[in-house]
């Protein structure tokens, strides 16, 4: 039997890319002048871009290497296909546009810029393995890649105690959820004897006298996982985080950090767990109807910019995780709930970076986050004032912000078509409740009074982000079918 495979580079071509960019970054750090902030970001954002176009050439079909062979079809550590795809472009998407805020960030709060760009570029190479990856020991290691940098990248604002708290605290949970989603992976292997997702949903497909414990390993590493994606009770490091790291580290957390978690749960589930869906998906439905509950009662009461979209992002979890709780015994459904959720997901992901991006644009020159400062906005800024107002309604799901209205009108489809009354009639409650928060920011931009000031001097990067993000709003705003057809 030969002990070697042949490996296809082009499956793995966008993770090598970002990797190989993240190498770059660090040499040239090593050799340039510590002020020259573009001369680390631009090999960054052209490796993104590499790894982009590298994404689009595996559109025409699905790919797999790293192949085993055994009883029934090979199992492969790593495949590209729809998902992958998916997942890839919108990490990649989301951390090209917290490149280009990162830029005057750098600058402004005194981070290394090289350490910088390298820790989001390996973390942007973790995502991107872990939407490809087909094993657990894949998975985990791919979760942690996303995760380990960016407790740096959090805690890089040295002079900042915030900063320090804000990454101590993500990481000491992050630890935990990290031991239990290993504690279950163990007790997946040792009762089914498999670590490749199809191998293991045929083995438990099958009856086992251990079936407790197969249970007990599920619930172990759901939970895991669930934490990477901010679900209740795994949400208390969000908060505090967002507001203690850099605003474009607090983008890329709500966004690229939680697209990887939601790749790794829905992989997980759908190839290796589903024959085990009656345990996990009863559980998910609570965890979704506590999460977007916990979310939108906190965000009401919030009057800070930063920490509302935190508490709005935990909310927004419920929504991409509530189809997943729709799931019949077996698997039945499983499909339609998971083009759903990573079809809000994508969505979420463009129009939450859109509202970061203002954010981060409006709080430069020590204007703060405080809602308060934000009060007639468009008078002064109504280019920002406007594009921000778009991006809150989309997150509410109301016109003209159709994306959004869409995407909720999807993830509300799996339990109704399921049966799941209850977690539907949540649901519609927590998009009320939404709309309380959304509303009240929308109303406050254009409303009279606040602060003098002059208008703000936007920078071309910063500018850029904001016209990408709000470029993708409308044009599947106006075009929905070909963001939910590519996930679907």
């Amino acid at each position: 039997m030969s002990l070697t495979q042949s490996v296809d580079l082009l499956a793995i071509a966008p993770p090598m890319l970002t990797m190989l960019g993240a190498l770059v970054v660090l040499a040239l750090d090593l050799l340039l002048p510590r002020g020259l902030v573009l001369a680390r970001a631009l090999p960054a954002l052209g490796a993104l871009g590499l790894a982009a176009l590298s994404e689009l050439a595996l559109a025409s079909g699905t790919r797999a290497t790293f192949c085993v062979p055994g009883p029934g079809a090979p199992a492969c550590s790593f495949v590209a296909d729809r998902l992958t795809l998916v997942i890839g472009l919108v990490v990649l998407a989301g951390a090209f546009i917290v490149g280009l805020l990162s830029t005057r960030t750098v600058v402004e709060d005194n981070l290394p810029a090289g350490e910088h760009f390298a820790l989001m570029m390996f973390s942007v190479t973790g995502a991107l393995t872990l939407a490809g990856a087909r094993d657990l020991l894949t998975l985990i290691v791919a979760l942690e890649t996303v995760s380990l940098p960016v407790y740096a990248m959090v805690g890089l604002r040295r002079d900042d105690r915030r900063s320090g708290e804000a990454a101590l605290k993500v990481f000491l949970v992050s630890v935990a959820a990290t031991a239990v989603t290993i504690l279950g992976a163990a007790l997946v292997y040792g009762t089914t004897g498999a670590v490749h997702l199809s191998r293991i949903a045929a083995a438990l497909a099958q009856p086992s006298p251990a079936a407790d414990a197969r249970a007990l390993a599920v619930v172990l590493v759901v939970a895991g996982f669930a934490f990477k994606v901010a679900v209740v009770p795994f949400h208390g490091w969000v908060p505090d985080t967002y507001t203690g790291a850099p605003l474009p580290v607090a983008a890329y957390l709500s966004v690229v950090s939680k697209a990887a978690g939601v790749a790794g749960l829905v992989l997980l589930l759908d190839l290796g767990l589903a024959p085990a869906a009656g345990t996990w998906s009863p559980i998910l439905a609570v965890l979704a109807a506590a999460t977007m509950t916990v979310g939108n009662i906190f965000a009401l009461r919030q009057g800070d910019a930063v920490r509302l979209l935190a508490w709005s992002s935990v909310a927004q979890a419920g929504f991409i995780v509530a189809p997943l709780g729709a799931v019949g015994a077996g698997g039945r459904g499983a499909p339609s709930a998971l083009a759903a959720s990573i079809g809000y997901l994508a969505a979420y992901a463009v129009v939450n970076l859109g509202a970061f991006s203002v954010v981060t644009v409006l709080a430069r020159d020590g204007a703060g986050t405080a809602l308060a400062g934000l009060r007639g906005l468009g008078r002064r800024e109504p280019f920002a004032a406007v594009a921000l107002a778009f991006f809150l309604l989309c997150l509410a799901g109301l016109p003209p912000g159709l994306v959004g209205l869409f995407a909720k009108v999807r993830v509300f489809g799996p339990p109704v078509q399921s049966g799941v009354g209850w977690l539907a009639v949540v649901m519609a409650v927590n998009v009320v409740l939404g709309l309380g928060y959304y509303l009240r920011w929308v109303a406050l931009l254009f409303s009279r009074g606040g602060p003098d000031a002059q208008p703000r001097r936007v920078g071309t990067a910063d500018g850029l982000a904001v016209a990408l993000a709000l470029a993708g709003a409308v044009v599947f705003s106006v075009l929905p079918g070909a963001l939910f057809g590519l996930a679907g």
